[in-house]
């Protein structure tokens, strides 16, 4: 079966962004280059993944060059606070997320595959000792430099960060309509 590639090998922005409000976002990761544009559809958990990991490759990619890659200290601070570009036409649901350095060129290259539903993934297993591989319809493929990777983790982390409040006792994001904790066994004191 033939995978439909959305390719980004030197995008003018690549960023993760959300619609609609807290507790109720929709998060996506958008790429342009020229007029051409991907939008595809990622779960809040995946942007932070995504940001840990290319943090971690980043500080890795540094550690072992002996500090002689170029690759920038962390950002305090997004220089990308634009929306999402409009119109967003969500291509595809992510579901695996591939990172990796690539020395030829000095780059971060991200694969995003689409999510697969378990009625289209057919009963054949690997072999012993085969790897897994990853079954999708579409790939969304962006490289981008070690100072845009630093940008694009200072934006998700603050994308992050701007969603619901955590409850202070389970940790877990209270709406503004309230919240049953857990650890309270779900009762909730009057407020006078």
């Amino acid at each position: 079966m033939a995978i439909l590639v959305h390719r980004y090998d030197s995008p003018d922005r690549f960023v993760a962004g959300t619609v609609g409000q807290p507790g109720e976002r929709t998060f996506f990761l958008q790429a342009r280059e020229g007029n051409r544009m991907t939008s595809v559809v990622v779960e809040k958990q995946q942007v932070l993944v995504l940001a840990e990991h290319l943090e971690r490759v980043l500080d890795e990619v540094l550690r072992r060059s002996s500090g002689a890659a170029a690759v920038p200290p962390p950002a305090k601070a997004s220089k990308d606070t634009e929306p999402l570009d409009a119109p967003i036409t969500e291509e595809f649901r992510v579901g695996t997320m591939t990172i990796a350095w690539d020395p030829t060129v000095d780059k971060i290259v991200i694969e995003l595959f689409s999510n697969v539903e378990s009625d289209d993934i057919e009963d054949d297993q690997p072999a012993a000792g085969e790897p897994d591989e990853v079954e999708a319809d579409e790939v969304f493929v962006v490289k981008i430099t070690a100072s845009y990777a630093r940008d694009f983790v200072a934006r998700a982390t603050a994308l992050i960060s701007a969603g619901r409040p955590a409850c202070p006792f389970c940790l877990q994001p209270m709406d503004a309509s309230g919240h049953i904790c857990p650890r309270a066994n779900g009762y909730r004191r009057p407020l006078f």
